[in-house]
């Protein structure tokens, strides 16, 4: 149900949010991922997430998904991976204020979807939206990505905080991003939320556990 925002809410009563990609970053980058059996987690993802929820932030999904726009699958295909995800994330504890896709590309998808927009990372129109819908502060909210699309995106919407990780969670990446202030770097998101510096940025509690080892015992069986 999309929220009643004839009133707008006061600055006060903004929440912050952690914005997360999805491919690579909730889950192993296998390329075009649209079935259930080809979604991995990443991880620690899960048990890292939770610690972001419990903290107050509104935990929202910005994806790309171009197979849309160039036909490897549909979005109700899309949609049904979407559900299962967020029934695993709330089965670990974890609920997911919104999920934001982009199907379209700019010079590989096919009719109505082959346009440029303004959803695409790295433009910035996933995060304005889900701001305006879930009534975000985006001066205050954190982005994870391990593309540097998804930090310029963030760094277009003024998001306060963005934090590049590494693709799959292997290690932390290599290549530059500076011009969108990807300064700070971590392999995972679990990874992220274990470090103590980050952890008092985001006002999380001082003592992180082991959040990969955790994970396990979060995730579903066969998550």
């Amino acid at each position: 149900m999309t929220p009643d925002h004839s009133a707008a809410p006061s600055p006060t009563h903004l929440r912050r949010a952690a914005f997360l990609d999805r491919d690579g970053v909730i889950n192993i980058d296998h390329g075009y991922v649209w079935r259930i059996a080809d979604f991995q987690f990443v991880p620690g993802v899960v048990t890292a997430a939770a610690e972001l929820a419990q903290a107050g932030y509104a935990l929202v999904v910005v994806t790309n998904q171009a197979g849309i726009g160039r036909g490897m699958y549909g979005e109700d295909d899309f949609d049904r991976l979407t559900a299962w995800m967020i029934e695993q994330f709330a089965q670990g504890g974890v609920p997911i204020a919104g999920v934001y896709h982009c199907p379209h590309h700019p010079t590989l998808a096919q009719g109505d979807f082959r346009r440029a927009c303004s959803c695409r990372k790295p433009a910035p129109g996933m995060l304005l939206d889900a701001a305006r819908d879930l009534d975000i502060r985006l001066s205050d909210s954190v982005m994870f990505g391990d593309k540097c699309d998804d930090m310029r995106a963030a760094q277009a919407a003024g998001v306060g905080l963005r934090v590049y990780l590494g693709k799959d969670g292997h290690a932390a990446p290599a290549d530059a991003c500076d011009a969108a202030g990807a300064g700070l770097r971590f392999a995972s998101l679990a990874a992220a939320v274990s470090d103590p510096g980050l952890r008092a940025q985001l006002r999380l509690a001082p003592s992180p556990p082991d959040l990969a080892s955790a994970h396990k015992a979060v995730l579903p069986p066969g998550a």
